[in-house]
């Protein structure tokens, strides 16, 4: 007798993870949620901004078309553009535009360069280049009417200034005694401001072209000076050209402070012997002539102007950071 055992085939095993169910497709108000949740923390800084800055403007805007002046009030009326028309046709406004042109190409040319051999003389190793490097910055950190008001009494004062005692010591090795000294404010005005915003401005310049320098790709300046480049070559043909953002940058930047500069003309010269620049002028206007409707119109145009330099600044704050990305 012969029997026959068939075996089932085992139990398949159970998972014992309950089922994952699926979540329904976030909805567009859900999504909006979201969106709000996160800008909401940000929403009071916003408000700050608006208050701060756009209110005012809107205002300025504003008074800019009415004829008005403080000192008879109740003949306020509405001039329309009239304002702005007297912007681009008065004489004194004209040249002070041609001043604020000349002392901003001035100054932002002269710093680049000096900022430019700075960089490159800190991007080379050398015993106490951390010391060196904080002196060059210290300039940049001053107050800007307390840098004004050391080159006007420290170093341009006739009577006492460091200028005119370096000038008599230098004179003074050739035998010359009691040499004429010079008033560098009444003698070189236009000059006299510029040098001191140059030395307060070629540290920021030097730090953002060192920057530059110091992202330089080091396998390319490798190979090129395995091939034979010497340093002039290796300037003109790698660094400058890695330099290019960085220069435009720099230039924009220092464009939009010294075009609403006014610290230093204020400080320096009082806006005469032919310095004053159109900040300046709209705080003659506005303060001395009492001409709001004048000074505001004036002061759109400078807001204007200094919106066009900081749209062509962001551009290449964007551009730096998209090459940035695409080497990482």
């Amino acid at each position: 007798m012969s029997t026959s055992v068939s075996s089932a085939p085992p139990p398949a095993p159970t998972d014992p993870s309950p089922p994952v169910k699926s979540r329904p497709p976030a909805g567009p108000r859900s999504g909006r949620a979201r969106a709000w949740a996160t800008r909401a923390p940000l929403l009071p800084a916003l408000i700050f901004l608006i208050a701060v800055t756009q209110l005012p403007f809107v205002a300025t805007l504003f008074i800019s078309l009415f004829d008005w002046n403080s000192l008879n009030p109740d003949a306020r009326s509405f001039s329309g553009l009239s304002n702005y028309g007297s912007v681009f046709t008065d004489a004194d406004l004209r040249d002070s535009v041609f001043t604020t042109m000349l002392l901003t190409a001035t100054v932002v040319i002269a710093s680049v360069v000096l900022g430019l051999l700075l960089a490159l003389l800190l991007d080379r190793e050398f015993r106490g280049r951390g010391f060196v490097r904080t002196l060059l910055i210290t300039p940049f950190l001053l107050v800007p009417v307390s840098a004004a008001l050391l080159w006007k009494h420290v170093l341009y004062n006739p009577e006492y200034g460091l200028l005119n005692g370096g000038w008599a010591w230098f004179t003074g090795l050739f035998g010359v005694e009691n040499p004429s000294q010079p008033d560098w404010i009444s003698d070189m005005p236009l000059l006299a401001v510029e040098a001191s915003l140059v030395w307060q401005w070629t540290p920021f310049m030097m730090l953002i072209l060192l920057a530059g320098l110091q992202s330089r790709p080091i396998d390319m300046m490798e190979a090129a000076r395995l091939d034979g480049a010497n340093a002039w070559q290796m300037f003109a043909f790698l660094t400058l050209p890695h330099l290019r953002r960085y220069l435009e940058l720099g230039v924009l930047l220092g464009s939009i402070y010294i075009v609403q500069n006014f610290d230093a003309v204020f400080t320096i010269t009082a806006g005469g012997l032919g310095t004053a620049n159109l900040p300046y002028t709209i705080y003659q206007t506005f303060y001395q002539a009492h001409e709001y409707g004048l000074a505001s119109a004036a002061g759109v145009v400078v807001v204007i102007g200094t919106i066009v330099i900081a749209t062509f600044a962001l551009r290449v704050v964007s551009s730096l950071f998209s090459e940035e990305a695409r080497r990482a």
